[in-house]
């Protein structure tokens, strides 16, 4: 709340410089300017308050008089808004070009990487979470632009179009992306405004807008509001559908209601809706994705789940599917959760790492050798390890960071999706050579294959 102020201008012409640095956490700070004060463009320029993970992020306004002071006109000189700069790496499945090596989009198995490749560029957000269907991938560039690569059914890479690309291709020209989500053939993305945009597949109304049953959308419409939470781990795919918490911290969802997905309290696949539904409750943090199930977290530390109960993946003791939320046992789970293919994990307060669901390929980490079509769990079972501090899952396999920034892998190995330069099966973690990042939303599991940044 410091006014600033200048006075007795010497001559006709004088001029101001005014900088501003916004500090790195995700208080927003404001201007007041003068009235009277007359901007180029008509309109004052749009204050950086995207911080909280930047690299820098500042500003330079010039205030010029021509007349003693009697009038200011102002124009913004300097923007300089990034975000963290990363190296992205890849492995695994390469169908469709989706690890971006600029590569035939069907070529042969040896296009698939068994151990961690790079992807060129200055990377600084990937996805969080997916479902098990896609076959593309999308990422921010650190300078808030987004490229998207891989297969191209439905217009998911927002090229106005239905070519498939080996390599990172820009959508559109936008430098104000801030957070993405992909699942099927579709993706949500926020920019730093808070408003949100999807576009891809729309069938049963995954793009929200009330938009027909089969109008897919292959560049970037905006889902009605304002007072969407843009920060991570607010929004997931659902299947065929999407759903994103508010400022307020209500939940909201749309698409196809399979297996009670949308949390409606509603009989098995009914009560699609193509507009945002809420979720009774006030939630942290969402994510669903997989075969059609969804976790959220509370912030008194309580973790819920529903949807279908495939394998015993929400965790409950049993295999019945839920159409609204059920609490897991336990008031100390952290944001750091994720829904796979078949099964589940999080993290608690204390660094260990819990998972359920499916775990016939080892996927669980439970060390019980080659496939066991005999394990599954149907409540949390701890994997081994007191100091997790990241995970991702990707199609029965599962891959973890620890504090100390080693990364670990353990599953089914198709495609050298465990990063080991092999397609060995693992059913309790293997270490992946390198220092890799521990901060949630650095790692990424797609489809046979995951994604880090690391710097």
């Amino acid at each position: 709340n410091t006014t600033v102020s200048f006075a007795n201008t010497e001559g006709n012409t004088d001029v101001v410089y005014l900088i501003r640095v916004k500090d790195d956490n995700t208080t927003e700070r404001t201007i007041t300017w003068p009235s009277g004060l007359v901007w180029n463009g008509g309109t004052e320029p749009t204050l950086v308050n995207n911080a909280g993970d930047t690299g820098l992020e500042g500003q330079v306004f010039k205030l010029t008089t021509r007349d003693n002071g009697a009038t200011w006109y102002g124009s913004e000189v300097v923007n300089y808004d990034t975000i963290q700069a990363y190296d992205l790496w890849a492995w695994g499945y390469n169908y469709n070009g989706y690890l971006g090596q600029n590569q035939a989009v069907d070529g042969p198995s040896q296009y698939n990487y068994s151990s961690p490749v790079q992807i060129p560029g200055k990377w600084g957000k990937i996805p969080l979470t997916v479902s098990d269907t896609n076959l593309f991938m999308a990422a921010i560039r650190n300078n808030k632009t987004m490229w998207a690569w891989g297969r191209n059914d439905e217009g998911e890479l927002g090229q106005n179009n239905n070519v498939q690309y080996s390599s990172p291709i820009q959508i559109g020209s936008d430098t104000t992306w801030s957070e993405l989500i992909i699942g099927g053939n579709k993706i949500l993305a926020y920019k730093v405004d808070g408003t949100m945009w999807a576009w891809g597949d729309n069938e049963y109304g995954a793009l929200a807008g009330n938009l027909a049953h089969d109008a897919h959308r292959s560049s970037p419409v905006q889902i009605p509001g304002t007072t969407w939470n843009t920060s991570l781990g607010k929004s997931s795919c659902t299947g065929n559908g999407f759903g994103a918490i508010k400022t307020d911290g209500t939940l909201w969802v749309w698409g196809r209601n399979l297996h009670g997905v949308l949390g409606q309290n509603q009989a098995h696949d009914t009560g699609n809706v193509s507009s945002p539904v809420q979720i009774p409750g006030t939630w942290s943090t969402f994510v669903g994705g997989g075969v059609i199930g969804a976790l959220a977290t509370k912030t008194d530390g309580t973790l819920w789940t529903w949807g279908r109960n495939y394998y015993g993946a929400l965790g409950q003791n049993n295999i019945t599917y839920y159409s609204s939320p059920a609490q897991i046992p336990g008031t100390t789970w952290t944001d750091k959760i994720y829904h796979g293919y078949a099964a589940s994990s999080a993290i608690k307060t204390d660094g260990t790492l819990w998972a359920w669901g499916d775990g016939r390929a080892g996927q669980l980490g439970q060390n019980q050798g080659g496939w066991n079509d005999a394990v599954q769990y149907s409540s949390p079972v701890q994997i081994p390890g007191t100091t997790w501090a990241n995970i991702a899952m990707s199609n029965n396999s599962m891959i973890g960071a620890k504090t100390d920034g080693t990364l670990w892998a353990w599953g089914i190995n198709n495609y050298g999706a465990l990063g080991q330069n092999s397609n060995t099966r693992y059913s309790s973690p293997v270490q992946i050579p390198g220092t890799w990042p521990t901060t949630k939303g650095l790692l990424f599991g797609g489809n046979y294959n995951y994604f880090a940044l690391k710097e």
